[in-house]
């Protein structure tokens, strides 16, 4: 297994495992259209700062890749690329995306009503750095996600970042066993995440930080 820097040759390749990593995951699905699910959760890291998107490659192919940023505050928000997105994409317009993205609202009011404030992106100087990564389901357990975490961090720390920071279910607790063994320690109450489902009920955002 190699884990190495992204190429633009590597485009391609990573939009079709993008939608292949999140198998079996509370976010296989989103709001079911991948094309702009890249547009918010991919494109934007290759496009502006492709120095900080690392893959894993084994016997040939790609088995996982890491995106992030090494400076949230100059990097569009996810709200951001998300209001983006729909704009684009004509979400909605699409019924699936529309269905989802009307639960989303209708979530939000819910959660404020309820004096919890729904899941968004977080901010704080000691934590700059954030990320986001997937692997194929047949390459869990191989060391990949492990080495692409390590390799992120050692860069963001030697671009000056002090920390970093990454968001993820409390729903998926493979992914939370796993980050809490590298270091990531969770910071703040779980958010109601709006609009998704997990096998029909809610899920919670969970912010983890550590420092690089």
């Amino acid at each position: 297994m190699e884990i190495r820097g992204f190429t633009e040759q590597d485009r391609t390749e990573l939009r079709a495992l993008a939608v292949l990593a999140g198998s079996g995951s509370p976010t296989e699905s989103l709001w079911g259209h991948p094309e702009s699910e890249a547009a918010v959760y991919l494109d934007p890291y290759l496009d502006r700062e492709p120095e900080s998107v690392f893959v894993a490659v084994a016997d040939g192919e790609l088995t996982g890749y890491l995106v992030g940023s090494v400076d949230s505050a100059n990097f569009p928000s996810e709200e951001e690329r998300m209001t983006e997105a729909i704009r684009r994409y004509r979400l909605v317009l699409r019924r699936g995306p529309a269905l989802f993205f009307a639960r989303a609202v209708a979530d939000t009011l819910t959660s404020r009503l309820r004096r919890r404030e729904p899941a968004g992106d977080f901010t704080d100087p000691g934590f700059p750095a954030h990320l986001h990564i997937n692997v194929a389901p047949a390459a869990r357990g191989t060391g990949a996600a492990e080495a692409l975490v390590h390799r992120f961090l050692d860069h963001a720390g030697a671009a000056g970042a002090p920390g970093c920071y990454l968001q993820t279910l409390t729903e998926n607790t493979r992914a939370v066993r796993f980050f809490t063994r590298l270091g990531f320690t969770p910071t703040g109450a779980p958010a109601d995440v709006p609009g998704l489902r997990y096998q029909g009920e809610r899920v919670h955002q969970q912010t983890m930080t550590r420092a690089c």
